[in-house]
């Protein structure tokens, strides 16, 4: 029997069995920003340190990773801060083990001697704090099970833990967040319904009230005339967009939206373009409102693949993953199913809750502020140090890939501060 997606997506990705919740985690079916190189955690930990200056060094400073697959993002930070911060963690998996500090003058560094005295937190008065080894406290929000060889320094819970200190990331979390689908029609906008089995798509009922106001002032209703046909192809193909790369990680989910449009099977006529189709962002709304409110004083950053006001794609993203390839969404639990994310939104959302100015920037700008910008190494290391010229281009080249506009670089990083001012490397 057909249902909303929201629902559909629920319990495919949340309930018994579920896609997040079973198996072996997302990083064997699609690669994200933390398995393209370290330099996107050492740029998170430079992060986390201005936060730390911004809150005053407090006695305790909660980093929270929240949709946290098995722990992938916070096992780099724990390995990029090696030796500086104190901490032992495993390598992630993108990278050579962060417990050999990046040579000086690599892609992978960003102030090398600065970096490390803000970890030590030794101020100049000559008093003596105690670390931020001693003081961060690292909480991932997974509804999986605790992976078996996670560090103990990583606790693990269900929930967003409440009162935070610090910061909050939740990359590529929101794009999974269940949401309802609506179709444009000659009556307005109506619910998008599916099979669970089968993925097959049928028209609904029309919107409830409060999401028919969310598209009214977030998905423009199109000039284009609504057809009246109240039934929509009953299966789509999708193009196999991703691939294994030579590393040996997932492709990654692309950012831009147009790479995601579902095209007709042969043989079945094409869905009218009058016929758009729109994803309700509410539920997002809602969750990033839930997950700023947790915070007491610090940093909410989401980092996602999105789309603004004036840019909806009129057929929607709505897609699935499986083993590092993009396949049709069909809601039964055994690839992800996930949905570009309105980031225009959602920030709003947060920022009536925290009541301070967010900053939205793309993934590319932000890493640059914080120091990781891809540059080449100078060819003249080639010559006095060819190991290391080799190392260093590698590393540009990962970079390089986290700052691509048609990719990595393409994501949207949604900073929200909370009772704290933005700073050099968050204002826009």
């Amino acid at each position: 029997m057909p249902i909303l997606w929201r629902n559909a997506m629920a319990s495919a990705l949340y309930g018994p069995g579920g896609f997040f919740v079973a198996g072996t985690g997302p990083a064997d079916h699609f690669r994200t920003s933390v398995h393209a190189s370290p330099a996107f955690a050492t740029a998170l930990l430079r992060l986390v340190t201005e936060v730390d200056a911004a809150l005053g060094h407090p006695d305790r400073l909660d980093v929270v990773d929240v949709g946290a697959g098995r722990g992938e993002l916070l096992r780099a930070l724990l390995a990029s801060g090696g030796v500086a911060v104190g901490v032992s963690g495993e390598p992630a998996r993108s990278g050579r083990s962060g417990l050999i500090p990046p040579r000086a003058g690599s892609p992978e560094t960003l102030t090398p001697t600065a970096a490390v005295r803000s970890l030590r937190d030794e101020p100049s008065s000559g008093t003596v704090r105690p670390s931020l080894a001693d003081r961060v406290r690292f909480t991932a929000v997974e509804y999986a099970d605790r992976p078996e060889n996670l560090p103990e320094e990583i606790n693990w819970t269900a929930e967003i833990p409440a009162e935070i200190t610090g910061v909050l990331f939740a990359t590529e979390w929101l794009d999974n967040v269940p949401l309802d689908v609506a179709l444009h029609t000659e009556d307005g906008w109506r619910y998008v319904l599916v099979d669970t089995d089968t993925g097959a798509e049928s028209v609904g009922e029309l919107v409830s009230p409060d999401d028919h106001d969310w598209l009214t002032k977030w998905w423009p209703i199109p000039a284009s005339p609504p057809s009246t046909d109240r039934h929509l192809s009953p299966a789509v193909t999708w193009t196999d967009a991703t691939s294994e790369s030579e590393s040996g990680f997932r492709a990654a989910r692309p950012a831009q939206g147009s790479s995601l449009t579902a095209r007709s099977r042969p043989g079945c006529p094409e869905t009218p373009h009058s016929n758009h189709r729109a994803e309700i962002g509410r539920t997002r709304d809602e969750a990033w409102a839930h997950a700023v409110r947790k915070i007491s004083r610090g940093l909410a950053v989401a980092v996602d693949y999105g789309h603004l006001r004036e840019a909806r794609p009129v057929d929607g993203t709505l897609t699935g993953y499986r083993g590092g390839r993009q396949v049709s969404p069909v809601p039964d639990g055994s690839s992800d199913v996930t949905a570009h994310v309105a980031m225009d939104s959602v920030a709003s959302a947060g920022a009536a809750v925290a009541r301070c100015a967010y900053s939205l920037v793309l993934q590319r700008e932000a890493l640059r502020a914080l120091g990781a910008d891809g540059g080449r190494p100078p060819l003249s290391l080639a010559g006095t140090d060819p190991v290391g010229y080799v190392r260093a281009l590698a590393a540009a080249s990962a970079v390089a890939e986290l700052t691509d506009p048609a990719g990595l670089g393409g994501h949207w990083w949604l900073r929200q501060p909370v009772g704290i001012p933005l700073g050099p490397a968050v204002a826009r």
